[in-house]
C-alpha cells in the first residue's frame, strides 16, 4: 500500500510543477484591475483549456471587456484622466463609466462624438482646461448625467443643449459675458448653478435667461454686477452675490425671493438698503452684509422672525440703536440670534445698550472687536 501512496504523491507533485511552470511570472498591481473582473471559475477554465490544448506557454489573451484609455486609471466605473496633458477627450472610455475626470489638462474643444456611448455617465469634470468651444451635440449621449464641472476654462457663453437630467452645474472662472434667453431651457431638474468669477454685468443677463429653472442655489460672485440681477428663479433658497460692485439694495430688488434662507451680499459697495426691502424675505436665516459701506444697521431686522446670523463687520456703522435687532414685543421672534458680527466698525461697544441684544442666545454670539482706522 505504501508504494502506491508514494507513486500517487509523485504524480501530484509532477502535475503541480507542470502547471506552475507553464505560466510566465506576472506582476500584480493596479493596472491588472481588468483581470479582477474575471470570475475564479473563468480563470480556472482558461488554465485547464491551455493545458489540454498544449498552449499554456503562450500569453493569456486579454478579456473582451471594456478597455481603459492609455495613461488613465479605471476602477469601480471611475475613469481618472486628470493631469496628463491631454489636448482632446481620450477614446476607448468604458461605456459603463459613472464618473469621468478630465480636469487639469489642455483640452481645447468638446467634439460631437467625444462622449459617444457614455449613457451611464453620472458626473463629468473638465475643470481647468482650455475649452472655448463645445459642439451643440457633444452632450447628446449623456442622458443620465447629473453633475457637470466646467470651471476654469475659456467659455464665453453657456454651452448649448445641456442634458435635461443635469442637477448641478459649476461654470465659474470662465469668460462668460452674456447669458442668453433660454440658455437653461429644459433644465427643470437643475438645483445648483455656480457661475461666479465671470466678467458678466447686469446687462449681460437677457430677459428670460433663467426661465424654467427651479434652483435652490445660485452664486454669481466675483463678477461685475452693480445691482441685484432681475428675474432670478423665485425658488432660490441661497443667493450669493459677494465680491461685486453693488451700490444699493432697492425696494423691489428682493421681492421675488420669498424662499431665501441665506443671502450673501458681502464685499460690495452697498451704502444703503432701502427701508422695506428686507420685508420680502420672511424665511431668511442668514444675512451677509460685511465689507460694505453701510453707515447704520439695516432697517427691518427686528421683523425677521427666523433670522439667526447677521454679518455687518467691516462697514462704517457709527451707532447701534436699542431696537435695531430685536422686536419690542415678547414672542414675536421665533428663533434667537446665534451670531451678530459688528467688529471693524467705528462704534464704541460701551455705548451700546445691553438690551439691544435681548434676543441673542448668549453674549459670545456678539462680536465687536476693535476698529481699525
Amino acid at each position: 500500500m505504501l508504494p502506491h501512496c508514494s507513486l500517487l504523491l509523485l504524480l501530484c507533485a509532477a502535475q503541480l510543477l507542470s502547471s506552475s511552470s507553464a505560466l510566465p511570472f506576472e506582476q500584480r498591481g493596479f493596472w491588472d484591475f481588468a483581470l479582477d473582473s474575471l470570475e475564479n471559475g473563468g480563470m480556472m477554465a482558461m488554465m485547464m483549456r491551455d493545458q489540454e490544448e498544449g498552449s499554456a506557454v503562450e500569453e493569456i489573451p486579454m478579456p473582451d471587456g471594456p478597455t481603459c484609455p492609455f495613461g488613465c486609471h479605471c476602477q469601480y466605473r471611475v475613469v481618472q484622466c486628470s493631469d496628463l496633458g491631454l489636448t482632446e477627450v481620450p477614446r476607448n472610455i468604458p461605456p459603463d463609466t459613472k464618473l469621468l475626470d478630465l480636469q487639469n489638462n489642455r483640452i481645447t474643444e468638446l467634439k460631437e462624438n467625444d462622449f459617444k456611448g457614455l449613457t451611464n455617465l453620472y458626473a463629468l469634470s473638465v475643470r481647468n482646461n482650455k475649452i472655448s468651444k463645445v459642439h451643440p451635440k457633444a452632450f447628446a449621449p449623456l442622458k443620465h448625467m447629473q453633475k457637470l464641472y466646467f470651471s476654469k476654462n475659456l467659455l464665453t457663453t453657456i454651452p448649448q443643449n445641456l442634458p435635461a437630467s443635469l442637477v448641478e452645474l459649476r461654470i465659474h472662472e470662465n469668460r462668460i459675458k452674456k447669458v442668453a434667453a433660454g440658455a437653461f431651457s429644459r433644465l427643470g431638474n437643475m438645483h445648483c448653478i455656480e457661475m461666479g468669477a465671470n466678467p458678466i454685468q447686469n446687462s449681460g443677463f437677457e430677459p428670460g435667461a433663467f426661465k424654467g429653472l427651479k434652483l435652490n442655489y445660485l452664486r454669481i460672485s466675483e463678477a461685475k454686477l452693480t445691482g441685484v440681477p432681475k428675474d432670478l428663479p423665485d425658488s432660490l433658497n441661497e443667493l450669493h452675490l459677494d465680491h461685486n460692485q453693488i451700490q444699493a439694495v432697492e425696494l423691489e430688488d428682493l421681492s421675488r425671493y420669498k424662499n431665501l434662507i441665506r443671502l450673501g451680499l458681502g464685499f460690495n459697495h452697498i451704502r444703503d438698503i432701502q427701508n422695506g426691502s428686507l420685508s420680502f424675505l420672511p424665511m431668511l436665516r442668514e444675512l451677509h452684509l460685511d465689507n460694505n459701506r453701510l453707515t447704520r444697521v439695516p432697517q427691518g431686522l427686528p421683523n425677521m422672525k427666523y433670522l439667526q446670523v447677521v454679518y455687518l463687520h467691516s462697514n462704517n456703522i457709527h451707532q447701534v440703536g436699542v431696537d435695531d435687532f430685536c422686536p419690542r414685543g415678547f414672542g414675536m421672534k421665533r428663533t434667537y440670534y446665534n451670531g451678530i458680527s459688528l467688529f471693524d466698525n467705528p462704534v464704541n461697544y460701551w455705548e451700546v445698550q445691553p438690551t439691544t441684544f435681548r434676543c441673542v442666545n448668549d453674549r459670545f454670539a456678539i462680536q465687536f472687536g476693535n476698529y481699525k482706522k
